[in-house]
């Protein structure tokens, strides 16, 4: 028989992933996104859950080691037998995230861990990281989150899982030192490093890109229009192709030595011009952000539209 209309099936999302890892992060951003969503549900109580016609909403089902039925093979045998319903459609979500951040963030809380509330966070880690490790194979959509900010963690979140009727491209552009290496997840970069250098005016030193006086050097290179103009010329066309394609964030970045001056009066810059286009435009200054010792809240850091 031909399976089900696309409208009559199931979608299911399961969601796992080591502790610390974000999966209750993401079980609220999909409920955010119109999903019917129930945490730490015991595997043996799924199959009555999913019994009768389709839900009218998408379901997302948040599965951790603490199930007092979880097994990793219980785990996949679920995966298999619901893969196979021609009535449901199903994708298993996995955050996973670097052994020593998921310390860090342990420490951090001082929480014990669940695989090993007598012993270290680390031991509970490994032992998680190995129990799940066949799961993370099964995996339709991996997130690492080692390096995830809040805001990127739910794009992320929301590229793989927004409903397509409300989905739109957000783009967001970064600045960044190339001394700290690039951010995570750029899709486009931009060295702006052949821009004068405002470190070298001592007036202008110790400010940044944001300010007009140093946007007016970066500006008055001679090589600047030209810069801008072909950036922009690159740019703008491509918004509208990735929207086409159903891609849902952008993420662009401009990168210079310190972080602090050219990169940061191009993303302006940029942010300006893209938000009078009509895109949906937020900026990050990761350099600025950390010299201020927390992030920049949003009202500062320039949602532009």
């Amino acid at each position: 028989m031909p399976d089900p209309p696309e409208e009559r099936r199931q979608t299911l999302v399961l969601v796992t992933g080591p502790s610390g890892a974000g999966r209750t992060t993401a079980i609220n951003l999909l409920e955010d996104l119109g999903h019917e969503v129930i945490d730490n549900l015991p595997l043996s109580l799924l199959p009555r859950l999913l019994e009768g016609p389709p839900l009218t909403r998408p379901l997302a089902l948040g599965l951790d080691v603490r199930n007092r039925d979880f097994t990793t093979d219980a785990l996949i045998d679920v995966i298999d037998r619901l893969g196979q319903r021609s009535d449901m459609a199903l994708q298993v979500l996995y955050l996973d995230c670097d052994e020593d951040v998921l310390v860090q963030r342990f420490s951090e809380t001082r929480r014990r861990h669940p695989l090993a509330p007598a012993d270290s966070p680390a031991a509970g880690i490994a032992r998680e990281r190995e129990l799940l490790g066949p799961v993370r194979a099964r995996a339709d959509v991996l997130i690492d989150t080692t390096g995830l900010s809040p805001h990127e963690g739910r794009a992320e979140i929301e590229r793989w899982f927004a409903p397509p009727e409300g989905r739109t491209l957000a783009v967001t552009l970064h600045s960044f030192s190339y001394k700290r290496g690039l951010p995570r997840g750029l899709d486009l970069v931009i060295d702006c490093r052949f821009l004068r250098n405002p470190h070298w005016e001592p007036d202008l030193r110790p400010l940044d890109g944001r300010d007009a006086a140093v946007d007016a050097h970066v500006a008055g290179d001679p090589r600047f229009d030209g810069f801008f103009t072909s950036m922009c010329d690159f740019v703008l066309p491509l918004l509208p192709a990735y929207h086409a394609e159903g891609k849902t964030h952008l993420a662009i970045g401009f990168g210079c030595t310190g972080g602090q001056h050219r990169s940061v009066a191009v993303t302006e810059r940029l942010a300006k011009t893209l938000a009078k286009e009509g895109w949906q435009v937020s900026k990050r200054h990761r350099e600025l952000e950390r010299r201020a010792g927390t992030r920049i809240p949003p009202a500062e850091r320039g949602q532009v539209a």
